[in-house]
């Protein structure tokens, strides 16, 4: 995986929101340089509502580090990626045994929602590395509970930390925490003076854990701290924020104010890989089976990681957030649920040690799906992250009709290229054409600005535009009429197009509403 990261990362496009997140990491930096009174950060955009521990470490890195910008943050972000999948074997060896933890791993590595994600989703995947590493912690506090070691704590902390310091989701990890604490007194103390001494003891063992996290919260996102009702503000922006946006599940056009409660659980249902489903429902057929027999007062790092798991999936069914981009916001629960999986896999297989002919089909039928998705994966280089499996559609050009697909446009990366590819061959017919065309993007600007070479101009006036670049996302291609010269393509599926605009007149020009079908 470190080897990949390091040979693809610049393979990877801009994402929507890398320019604004970028431009919040030079600030908080200023903020820092000018002695904290540049407080410009905290009032640009709403981006003071998030942590900026990614977006100031990769300000920090441009100033270091001789690579293009974007190159940096991509490959900052893949290797917070690949730091959460060491978190994930390192939780799953605590819970089961080697074949486990490698099936985790495995799971997650071939999950494109994750490893495809892992370059643009700088805030996700970060954030979910961190989330990885706190749920470890909590996971090993909770073999010791109630007497906490001080380093366990500090290393809590830190974790918790740098998960608050990215956003305030950061929080989860310390409901997580206080579940843990207050299950595992109730399971292991009879009396009520038993169980105050319980609580009382993991409190002051996790004061050291709360110093920690309190302060690399601060560093990282100085606003939260500002103003007592700051962290209030945030939380509340984080579940009920919404704005005049749209999403598609299924085939159908949602206001993400109106998306219903089952909308994350629907698309974990297409984005995970087929075997990954089949080890979740392994688990849970397993677990159904094994009930009655199960201690659960013996069981807490199990329970750490179901409390993991559970709480942000019922904060969904029952708060319902506003949400779009599948299941983005939730990325932090994908290395969890791979732990799940990976231990309901191996479990199968344990079960199965007697009936040779059967493990050996279970184990063909894995290999099978495995082998499906890592070709898919392959095919859709460098967006894995639109990956989904064959309950989506019957096509994967169905499937990204019917779900979100390429919503950050990276595919914008190529389509620029074709253009000027495009261009080429038209000034080697003519050299001696000095003429600057202007580019509709239909996108953030910026996406093809940092691609596009001094030929070309991006401009915001789309009727005058001589060309325009397009992805397919919300069918956006068809907001503007002309010659396709160019199409990005995946799987057959068409991800970003390229229109040439020059020879329309009139009525021709001008945008339209795009279809909704």
């Amino acid at each position: 995986m470190a080897i990949f990261i390091l040979l693809t990362f610049k393979q990877y496009g801009i994402s929507n929101d890398e320019e604004v997140q970028h431009l919040y990491g030079q600030l908080l930096l200023k903020f820092y340089q000018s002695g904290f009174t540049d407080l410009s950060a905290f009032t640009y955009k709403n981006l003071y509502l998030y942590g900026g521990l990614f977006d100031l470490v990769a300000a920090t890195l441009e100033k270091i580090l001789p690579l293009w910008v974007w190159d940096i943050r991509h490959l900052l972000s893949a290797i917070f990626g690949f730091a959460g999948i060491v978190a994930v074997y390192k939780c799953t060896r605590e819970l089961a045994d080697e074949r486990a933890a490698f099936l985790a791993v495995l799971l997650l590595s071939i999950t494109g929602a994750w490893t495809g994600a892992m370059f643009t989703h700088t805030k996700d995947v970060s954030f979910g590395a961190c989330m990885m590493w706190a749920l470890y912690y909590t996971l090993l506090i909770s073999k010791h509970l109630p007497r906490i070691p001080l380093l366990l704590s500090l290393k809590l902390g830190v974790a918790v930390g740098l998960a608050l310091g990215l956003r305030i989701g950061g929080a989860f990890a310390v409901i997580y925490l206080l579940l843990l604490v207050l299950i595992a007194g109730l399971l292991r103390t009879n009396k009520l003076q038993e169980k105050l001494s319980f609580y009382w003891q993991s409190v002051l063992g996790l004061l050291p854990a709360g110093v920690v996290a309190f302060i690399l919260m601060a560093l990282c996102w100085p606003w939260a701290v500002m103003g007592l009702d700051h962290i209030l503000i945030a939380a509340k922006s984080f579940s009920h924020f919404t704005f005049d946006m749209e999403t598609i599940l299924n085939g159908r056009y949602l206001k993400i104010g109106d998306v219903p409660n089952t909308y994350l659980m629907q698309y974990l249902g297409v984005r995970l890989p087929e075997v990954f489903l089949l080890g979740l429902f392994s688990v849970t057929a397993i677990f159904l089976f094994k009930i009655k027999r199960i201690d659960f007062s013996k069981q807490l790092p199990q329970l750490t990681v179901a409390i993991a798991l559970l709480t942000p999936l019922l904060f969904v069914l029952f708060d319902r957030p506003a949400l779009y981009n599948g299941v983005r916001h939730f990325t932090f629960i994908l290395p969890v649920l791979a732990i799940v999986a990976g231990i309901g896999l191996s479990q199968v297989f344990q079960l199965l040690a007697s009936y040779k002919k059967l493990r050996l089909g279970f184990t063909a039928f894995c290999l099978l799906f495995i082998s499906t998705t890592a070709y898919t994966l392959y095919s859709l280089h460098p967006y894995e992250y639109i990956y989904y499996n064959q309950f989506a559609g019957n096509s994967f050009k169905k499937a990204i009709h019917d779900w979100e697909g390429d919503y950050w446009s990276s595919s914008l990366i190529e389509a620029t290229t074709a253009l000027e590819k495009y261009i080429d061959l038209e000034q080697q017919k003519t050299p001696n054409n000095p003429h600057v065309y202007s580019v509709a993007v239909c996108a953030e600007a910026f996406q093809g600005r940092a691609y596009l070479d001094k030929r070309f101009t991006v401009t915001e006036d789309w009727v005058v535009a001589d060309f325009f670049i397009s992805s397919t996302i919300m069918h956006c291609d068809k907001v503007l009429q002309g010659k396709v010269i160019a199409s990005i393509t995946r799987l057959d599926a068409p991800l970003a197009i390229v229109k040439d605009r020059r020879n329309l007149t009139g009525e021709d020009r001008r945008p339209h509403a795009p279809p909704r079908d």
